[in-house]
């Protein structure tokens, strides 16, 4: 009886331990050390990367001098800010990706975005968390086995 109860403590330790490590969502920090700024090609820094829905993207800039707005495809492409969707100002933006499909992000300070201060990604349907272990069936104890 003992050994059931050890196993399925090492069991629950195991998928506490490296359940939440698979399921988990990433944190892209745009810019990587730079940040969200002037000079970056934020283009390349995206290539290569996946962003999935339930992964968040953080936005670290000076407020003093840019924002980050959030606008369709087209806008992103002719900087159209006039159109923007949505508009943080915080110099901390955390947005998390919460669907599938295209997101455009520029600076709409002064001309920024056509100085290349502009982010598009596609996001990829989450990844399901791995379905837990089946429990161990149960084995007769040598006790009812011996009354046999």
């Amino acid at each position: 009886m003992a050994s059931k109860q050890t196993l399925a403590v090492v069991a629950a330790a195991i998928a506490f331990v490296f359940l939440p490590a698979l399921a988990s969502a990433t944190d892209h920090v745009v810019g990587d050390g730079l940040g969200w700024t002037l000079g970056i090609d934020y283009a390349a820094w995206a290539e290569g990367k996946q962003f999935r829905v339930g992964d968040t993207i953080a936005f670290k800039y000076s407020n003093v001098f840019h924002n980050v707005a959030e606008l369709g495809g087209q806008d992103f492409r002719a900087c159209n800010k006039a159109a923007a969707s949505s508009i943080w100002n915080s110099g901390e933006d955390r947005l998390t990706l919460d669907r599938p499909g295209r997101r455009w992000f520029i600076c709409a300070v002064n001309d920024h975005c056509q100085r290349g201060m502009k982010l598009n990604v596609t996001v990829l349907p989450g990844t399901p968390a791995p379905a837990p272990a089946p429990a161990p069936a149960p084995r007769p104890s040598r006790r009812f086995l011996s009354r046999w």
